[in-house]
């Protein structure tokens, strides 16, 4: 039985196909400077973190993240920084921190709690701390914040 048929894609041949790039506007920054923003971020969110501040550093990595195909290391980068600090977080503090951010910033780390639990091999570093963090923002949140980061385009 021949499958070659099942390699075409068949959407070249549809004039209709709806492309990403029609779904959203793309991110403005050009890769290198998505990457040079999210660094500084990163060395600003060290210091939040050594002064305790752990709602201001969220809220650093959080607000302007970077987001489409062509910034996928600043992207990977940016995802590393939030996971240091949702592991630094002590469970106890988790719904504070959650309800200090605003509702974009919750949807934002929504998106970013999906993203660290579809990663491979993400799951068995910091699963658990990925999970307690996404019951506490569903809680806190509801599930509104669940759907609008299924549904939102801009992939972070």
């Amino acid at each position: 039985m021949d499958v070659n048929f099942r390699k075409i894609d068949i959407d070249q041949y549809d004039e209709d196909v709806l492309l990403d790039t029609e779904l959203y506007e793309a991110d403005p920054r050009d890769p290198a400077q998505a990457l040079n923003d999210v660094k500084q971020k990163a060395a600003a969110v060290r210091g939040s973190l050594s002064k305790g501040d752990v709602v201001g550093a969220l809220t650093l990595v959080l607000e302007d993240a970077p987001y489409g195909p062509t910034v996928e290391e600043a992207k990977n980068l940016n995802l590393q920084t939030l996971v240091s600090i949702l592991n630094s977080t002590k469970a106890t503090e988790i719904p504070g921190v959650v309800k200090a951010l605003s509702t974009d910033a919750q949807d934002t780390l929504m998106k970013y709690l999906y993203k660290g639990m579809a990663l491979p091999g993400w799951g068995d570093v910091s699963g658990s701390v990925l999970l307690g963090w996404h019951e506490k923002l569903t809680e806190v949140a509801g599930t509104g914040c669940i759907v609008r980061a299924m549904t939102d385009r801009r992939l972070v």
